[in-house]
């Protein structure tokens, strides 16, 4: 799955606060870890194969979280960075009087790198450990092949001749001995704990997204292959919402098009935006905030919802518009399926503008069965040229409104079309046209 930047921050996947969905998946405990699931969202799997071996070993996780060896911290890592970078003014191995040398002389002749040897020796042993609980899962566990073949690389590098002795290690250890393995470490096992770090890392990724599964108690989805196009999930919610609305919807390669319709603040783009949530984390390989999830792989997500001007460059908010869809346009000629969510396009130029335009891009769209696409719009006019094609799902989202005036978002998804027009209510239930209608003589 290919998604660039405008869609995760559409999305609300990655931003640059913490109140996004990365912040609800983060269970890593590692740097290491964290920067490596940053990496697969941004880069999810790329083969419906690939995607379903990834879901397999989250999976896995979900059902063994206890098997996560607690030994290796984010300090540990930190500290196994600093030593393996830090200057050596030993060019020869210790021998002679240094080695004869007791901890208690070290400590008063030398308290600083003592310490520092001891401490980072100390955390490189807890690596050891840990990195040795996690190759003994293969052997105990019947894991599936991805992550067997990851536990057996760990297991591969674990077999350097230090790692006994480092895994030995303990505030015990005479200082002649801890000389020596400082002296050995950096030069010998120096590439291998880097490799060793990089397996852990894409261990605690796939585990970051079994915990938060399990947390959230979110449902693994049913991954389809790429064709037929086909979507069908009930009690889809929005993740970020303290008390969302859930969502049942379907589509197939022959009802690929959804038009929806709605009053603003009805719930429309928040609904966009569970749809590409949900899919997005599917093609993760995790679980999803839904009761059930049929998904066909996408080749990717585009989301027209924020687009932004560009004073620096003089192009104008409707120049932008257009060329995100261009950009869609151009996705859309792969034969691989896509998500499309749009929302209210061409807000930047006069209604009769929109409507010429909504149109146009409508028609064109129906000439690509083979993507997922949704577009939301308040103009109902362009909804009633396109009111009796067999091809396109019709659902609006209800607004009770009352005789005196007052109205109320139920954000329920019903089958049809809407034809709600509140603003001019919104305007006089806020007061705005009273303020304007004011005398200030």
């Amino acid at each position: 799955m290919q998604n660039d930047k405008t869609t995760l921050r559409d999305l609300s996947i990655l931003t640059s606060g913490d109140n996004d969905v990365f912040a609800l998946i983060d269970h890593t405990t590692t740097h290491a870890g964290r920067d490596r699931l940053h990496k697969h969202i941004m880069h999810p799997p790329d083969t419906h194969e690939k995607l379903k071996e990834v879901q397999d070993v989250v999976k896995f996780w979900s059902a063994h979280l206890e098997l996560w060896p607690t030994i290796i911290l984010n300090g540990t890592l930190v500290m196994l960075e600093k030593f393996f970078e830090s200057a050596d003014n030993l060019s020869a191995p210790p021998a002679g009087i240094t080695s004869l040398f007791n901890s208690f002389f070290q400590k008063l002749l030398n308290k600083q790198e003592y310490f520092f040897i001891q401490f980072s020796l100390s955390h490189l042993s807890d690596f050891l450990k840990g990195c040795t609980q996690l190759s003994e899962i293969a052997d105990k566990h019947d894991v599936p092949p991805l992550l067997k073949r990851e536990l057996d690389l760990i297991k591969e590098e674990l077999q350097h001749r230090l790692t006994a002795q480092l895994i030995n290690v303990s505030k015990e250890t005479k200082y002649a001995e801890l000389a020596q393995l400082n002296y050995k470490a950096r030069r010998e096992i120096k590439n291998v704990v880097y490799r060793l770090i990089g397996s852990y890392a894409r261990l605690d990724a796939w585990q970051s997204m079994a915990k938060a599964t399990k947390t959230h108690e979110w449902v693994f989805p049913e991954l389809l292959a790429a064709a037929p196009i086909y979507f069908e999930t009930t009690g889809l919610n929005h993740p970020l919402l303290q008390r969302p609305v859930s969502y049942d919807i379907a589509f197939d390669n022959k009802h690929n098009f959804l038009l929806l319709t709605g009053a603003n603040m009805s719930g429309k783009t928040t609904f966009m935006r569970a749809i590409g949530v949900g899919a997005l984390l599917a093609h993760l390989g995790m679980g999803v905030p839904a009761k059930s999830l049929k998904i066909s792989f996408l080749q990717g997500i585009i989301t027209n919802m924020q687009v932004e001007d560009n004073i620096l460059r003089g192009e104008s908010y409707f120049f932008a518009e257009v060329q995100r869809m261009k950009q869609t346009a151009e996705k859309l000629l792969q034969q691989q399926p896509h998500l499309v969510l749009m929302d209210e396009l061409f807000k930047g130029t006069n209604v009769h503008d929109a409507y010429e335009c909504s149109k146009a891009v409508i028609d064109g769209l129906l000439h690509h069965p083979g993507h997922l696409m949704i577009l939301s719009t308040h103009l109902y006019e362009v909804v009633e040229q396109f009111r009796n094609s067999n091809e396109i799902l019709f659902y609006y989202f209800v607004t009770t409104m009352s005789a005196n005036g007052g109205y109320e978002f139920t954000y329920e998804l019903k089958p049809g079309i809407s034809d709600d027009r509140i603003g001019y209510r919104i305007l006089q239930k806020e007061g705005v046209i009273a303020l304007l209608n004011k005398n200030t003589n």
